[in-house]
């Protein structure tokens, strides 16, 4: 789903010759070549290209990413640093990464702040429509769907096992927001409400979170959480996860809440829509043992994550919504209050059906 207006390429790719001779003092004969825009979506813009240069007598081509902050936020607070640095930190961990380059705050090449990483080949299951509906996998035989699935279940754990304090990131800790990091993501999520609802009435979403501050777990294990965790934030080749993406929602907790996440996900693609998930796509309950075995504990508070998931959803629909309606784009006129997360959010609490 992409809004706004389209990127002037030219002025781009004259902008960006002058920051990688910045960025690359050493090099000579500079160009940047293939540069593409293929949407500029609600949470970032990306950029593709290729960029050509001469280093110690010898041309390098090499093909990179390009991620920029977006003018329509999704989300409150867009920290474009953070998310470059948490992905520059785990480049030494088995969690696949690109390999991250550069992060720009001037807004003088692009109009914004922007990051540079290293391009993976490979292919990532669709979103729009959903990978249960169109797109590679629905080609696929079910056991190399299950292959698929069960190396993302792999990649989802190895985050889970991270020691989070002996790597650093400790400094995603919000004590300015809670006591706990549960506390702190639902002050962060009352206030994201707050400012995406804008006064307007909510009422699924309001039920979901007065009983996710009555029903916080006590005493949890606290993890680094990837955040927005789905295969559709994975690029695969051959089957393997190569690379773990989108890391805007990262956060310190239960890393519960990121298989909460996981299966909620799945489910809006297949079930949440009317659809039937695809054969081979193993169960809920086996990624469930599965992702058990991985990190060595059991999935203890799994309803209540999977509930904090579809109200995080929900809320950002809520901003979408917004989105959608000053870009003058068609959408329902309860689009905000009436879709796919809230009714899943009331299936998960027996509350009213929204609408």
């Amino acid at each position: 789903m992409a809004i706004g207006d389209q990127r002037d390429l030219d002025l781009a790719r004259k902008n960006l010759l002058a920051y990688f001779a910045r960025v690359l003092p050493e090099a000579s004969e500079i160009d940047v070549r293939n540069l593409a825009a293929p949407g500029m979506g609600f949470s970032n813009e990306t950029l593709l290209l290729d960029l050509s240069y001469v280093a110690a007598g010898a041309r390098r081509d090499e093909p990179l990413v390009i991620r920029v902050k977006p003018k329509a936020q999704v989300f409150p607070e867009y920290d474009l640093r953070r998310q470059f640095e948490v992905m520059r930190m785990l480049e030494p961990t088995d969690v696949p990464v690109p390999h991250m380059r550069w992060f720009e705050d001037r807004d003088d090449v692009l109009g914004a702040s922007f990051y540079v990483m290293d391009r993976i080949e490979g292919v990532v299951p669709q979103d729009y429509p959903p990978y249960h509906v169109a797109g590679f996998c629905t080609e696929m035989t079910p056991e190399q769907r299950a292959a698929l699935w069960w190396d993302g279940v792999d990649k989802l754990a190895r985050v889970h096992r991270l020691d989070w304090r002996q790597r650093g990131f400790a400094f995603l800790e919000r004590p300015d927001l809670g006591t706990t990091p549960l506390a702190q993501q639902l002050e962060y999520y009352r206030r994201y409400l707050a400012w995406a609802a804008d006064g307007k009435p909510q009422p699924t979403v309001d039920a979901g979170l007065a009983w996710l501050l009555a029903n916080q777990p006590r005493n949890e294990p606290v993890g680094l959480s990837w955040g927005d965790a789905r295969v559709g934030n994975m690029i695969f080749r051959d089957g393997r996860c190569v690379a773990v993406l989108d890391w805007e929602m990262v956060a310190l907790g239960n890393p519960e809440q990121d298989l909460g996440w996981w299966l909620f996900l799945d489910w809006h693609h297949s079930g949440g829509i009317g659809v039937e998930r695809l054969d081979g796509f193993p169960s809920r309950d086996a990624t469930i043992a599965r992702w058990e075995q991985l990190v060595g504990r059991r999935a203890e508070h799994l309803h209540y994550y999977e509930a904090f998931a579809a109200f995080r959803f929900a809320v950002i629909m809520i901003r979408i919504a917004q989105l959608v309606r000053e870009a003058g784009l068609p959408a329902p006129d309860d689009m905000a209050t009436n879709n796919t997360c809230t009714q899943g959010l009331a299936r998960l609490l027996d509350l009213p059906p929204p609408g």
